[in-house]
């Protein structure tokens, strides 16, 4: 059982508690992992792999992220989300379409972003959240993220829905703080759904619910693992190519771009990630069976 689920994860769970209930589903000896953690509080997309798949994980990182969210003016909380407590509240402005495309102007493009406290980020060894929880603050560096788009709509007089996609490490909930910040009266982030992730689209997800409910399905709802390499350059090898990459030789590739690519043996099957080394090709992993 090798390939990627394509979950809707629903609110209230960890990202490895759909893994634990998918793991269970799978059934024994079968490897399961998950691609780009989702909050507990956030619903959505969320690709699960099985089998060698686990191995493709990685390259899922760099692919573009969609998000929806729901953006509550007027309260800021602890977490910059609804799951902490609100610590400072302020009146919303008279809210314009000027006044809000003026504060998520900014928001979009290359920008540098400060993450926020309560976050699995890294910090002299220790997590974010593990500092917070101990009641300590710590002075944030703002970092690089990128914001490719970022479309907002009214939701009610105080509350904006936002559309975003944007690429690793970018924090909705920081985009919702920093949209309070702009107009005056801060935000925290109310509600999230991911609404894609690279290939992995939320029209196509399956409700972690449903799939529990008729395990039986979950055979025929493995997408191949290849789907984690979409929009990479390909390359059939013939049986003498197949040979020396599953022993871990490089091959030559005519007229491939770039400088990584999947390669596939003579019957169609995945066999390999290769890497450019000059002007040969080396596999980076391979895959038996």
């Amino acid at each position: 059982m090798h390939g990627f689920l394509n979950i809707d994860k629903p609110a209230g769970m960890t990202s490895h508690d759909v893994v634990a209930r998918v793991r269970r589903l799978a059934g024994r000896g079968v490897k399961v992992g998950h691609a780009g953690t989702l909050d507990p509080a956030a619903t959505g997309v969320l690709p699960v792999a099985l089998g060698h798949a686990t191995r493709l994980i990685e390259y899922l990182a760099d692919v573009r992220k969609g998000y929806r969210g729901l953006v509550r003016l007027g309260a800021s909380t602890s977490t910059d989300d609804a799951e902490g407590e609100i610590i400072a509240t302020s009146p919303v402005p008279p809210l314009s379409p000027e006044l809000i495309e003026a504060a998520v102007a900014p928001l979009r493009g290359a920008i540098l972003q400060v993450p926020p406290m309560y976050s699995a980020l890294h910090h002299q060894g220790q997590r974010l959240y593990d500092l917070a929880r101990a009641g300590k603050t710590v002075e944030l560096a703002a970092r690089p993220v990128q914001v490719d788009a970022l479309t907002w709509e009214l939701g009610g007089p105080d509350t904006l829905v936002i559309d975003v996609v944007c690429g690793k490490g970018t924090y909705i909930r920081s985009l919702a703080r920093d949209i309070g910040a702009a107009l005056g009266c801060g935000a925290h982030l109310a509600a999230l759904q991911r609404t894609f992730v690279g290939p992995f689209a939320i029209g196509e997800a399956v409700a972690l619910a449903d799939l529990q409910a008729e395990p039986g399905r979950l055979p025929g709802l493995i997408m191949p693992p290849e789907v984690a390499l979409d929009g990479w350059p390909t390359a059939r090898l013939d049986a003498e190519g197949a040979r020396r990459v599953r022993n871990g030789l490089p091959v030559a590739l005519d007229n491939t771009p770039g400088e990584q690519a999947c390669a596939y043996d003579e019957a169609g099957a995945l066999l390999a990630v290769l890497r450019r080394e000059g002007e040969a090709w080396r596999p980076a992993k391979v895959f038996h069976g």
